[in-house]
Formats: C-alpha cells, structure tokens, sequence
C-alpha cells in the first residue's frame, strides 16, 4: 500500500512537471509569462532609450559638423581680411615710399639743375676764353670718344697683339720718322689732329 501510494504520488508529480514543461514549451506557463514580459519591456524600454541616444548622437555630430564648417569659413573670412589688409598697407607703403622718392627726385634734380647752372656761370666768369682751334694739314679726324675709352680700346689692341705671339706678327720694317708730325689736342671729349 505505502508503496502504491508512493509510486501514485510520483506519478502525478511527474505528470505536474510534464504539464508545466508542456506550458512552458507553448509559451503559457505563468512562471516563464511573468518574467518574459518584465525581459520585454525592459528590452523595449531599453531599445527606446537606445534609438533616443542615437538621434542625440546623431544630432550632435551634425551640430559639431556645422559648428566645424562655420569655424572653418570665418576662420577663411578673417584671414582674407587679414591679408588683403596687409596687402593694402604694404601697397600704400610702396606708394608712400615712391611718392617721397619722387618728390625728393623732383627736389634733387631742381637743386641739381640750379647747381648746373650755377656752375656754368661761374665758369663763364672766371674761364679765360676759348683756345681757337689749330690749323692742321693733312688728315683732319674728329673722334667723338672719351679720352678713357681711347685707353680702355687701345690696351684691348695691345693684349690682343700679345697673344697672338711672335710668329704671327710680321715683321715691319722700321717706321721712318715722315717730316711732317701733326699736332694733336683733346678738347671737351673730342680728339683733334
């Protein structure tokens, strides 16, 4: 009897958890119901909250974004302010600067000029009078060259010669001293002879 009545009760044990475990496999059992429900909602609620930061995150990237873009364009403003005022100063600089050479040239030159003048009145006064020129006979050449090129070409002549070397000047004959010798002067830039 005792063991009837244990193996009855075992049986309807058993047959309580298959019951519960067929419940729980349908989804209707009330102890898997009861925290499934509180999982959902916390899975809503937390999805929710989820998607609210993500629009937040989203809105601040897009608002750094902006911020970053209009930092970069008065950043960009400001230096083409900043260049075109310097540009501007160092152009009226160089303006400032030709306009005082200018007005010093101008200054200068009149002072120049007045000093020329001058000079030539002081010369005027006190140079003897001009030296008539000389008869010459014979060629009469005018070289219009400054006494300093005529140096300046004629040791050009000489170091051409000497690098040419002896054995291809030819050897003159001496030069005989002609009777007539001309005479010859170099006056205001001129040689006459």
């Amino acid at each position: 009897q005792f063991t009837d009545l244990k193996d009855q009760l075992y049986k309807e044990r058993l047959s309580q958890v298959d019951a519960k475990l067929q419940e729980v496999i349908a989804g209707k059992a009330p102890e898997y119901l009861e925290p499934l429900a509180a999982l959902q909602e916390n899975m809503q609620i937390r999805t929710k909250v989820a998607g609210i930061y993500r629009e937040l995150c989203l809105e601040s990237v897009k608002n750094k974004y902006e911020c970053e873009i209009q930092a970069s364009r008065q950043h960009c403003e400001s230096e083409k302010l900043l260049l075109y005022d310097t540009v501007q100063s160092e152009l009226e600089e160089k303006i400032r600067r030709l306009e005082e050479d200018r007005h010093s040239i101008d200054i200068t030159s009149e002072l120049w000029n007045d000093e020329l003048q001058s000079r030539k009145k002081r010369k005027d006064l006190f140079s003897p009078e001009k030296k008539k020129p000389v008869v010459v006979s014979g060629p009469y050449i005018v070289y219009m060259l400054q006494d300093l090129d005529i140096l300046e070409d004629w040791t050009t002549i000489r170091k051409a010669m000497a690098t040419l070397g002896p054995h291809r000047v030819k050897a003159e004959p001496p030069v005989k001293l002609e009777k007539h010798l001309h005479s010859t002067r170099s006056e205001e830039g001129r040689l006459y002879y």
